[in-house]
């Protein structure tokens, strides 16, 4: 369950120390607020339309496979962000993280599912949202700090190091039943 916390942690530090950045990149690329309404909604229908494949596919190749799919998608796809120029692009990439956002929301339920016992399945969740979100607020301030000294590019390439580090610290991870109690993950 450690592993699983800072895997998911930096995945969660990623997405929220450049979220704030992104919603202003697109803002900059797009000429009025529905063209932002409409990425948005790309982004929805993408998750949407993806969900029920990847939860098929949870359940057949597993969700830590799918997992690092994503954590490797999303490390290599923020290398990218720098280089739209374009709204038609930003439709696009919109599109791919929906579906990748659609591969974390669900294989994160799945395997924390599996990760906790029936008997403190509540406790233990809470915890790993506890630290999970603790993290990311921590990214988020240090973040709000750095760019006054960095480029939202460097904030961008920050995110796609975090979620490389996701990736590799689910190589850590044993995806067996847990027997952790929440004592266990303090």
């Amino acid at each position: 369950m450690r592993w699983f916390i800072a895997s998911q942690s930096m995945a969660l530090m990623a997405s929220s120390i450049t979220f704030p950045f992104y919603l202003l990149f697109i803002h900059n690329i797009g000429s009025n607020f529905s063209s932002f309404g409409i990425a948005y909604g790309v982004f929805t229908l993408s998750s949407a339309l993806f969900h029920k494949g990847v939860g098929t596919a949870a359940d057949k190749i597993g969700g830590k496979s799918l997992l690092y799919f994503y954590s490797f998608g999303m490390a290599f796809l923020f290398l990218l962000i720098p280089e739209i120029h374009h709204l038609w692009q930003v439709y696009v990439f919109q599109f791919v993280l929906g579906g990748l956002g659609s591969i974390q929301k669900t294989c994160e339920k799945t395997l924390l599912a599996g990760l906790t016992g029936q008997e403190n399945r509540g406790r233990t969740i809470g915890h790993y949202h506890f630290w999970t979100s603790l993290y990311a607020a921590a990214a988020v301030m240090a973040c709000g700090v750095l760019i006054d000294y960095f480029t939202i590019t460097i904030i961008f390439y920050l995110g796609s190091v975090f979620y490389f580090i996701s990736g590799m610290t689910l190589a850590k991870m044993n995806v067996a039943l847990s027997s952790e109690t929440v004592e266990d993950i303090m």
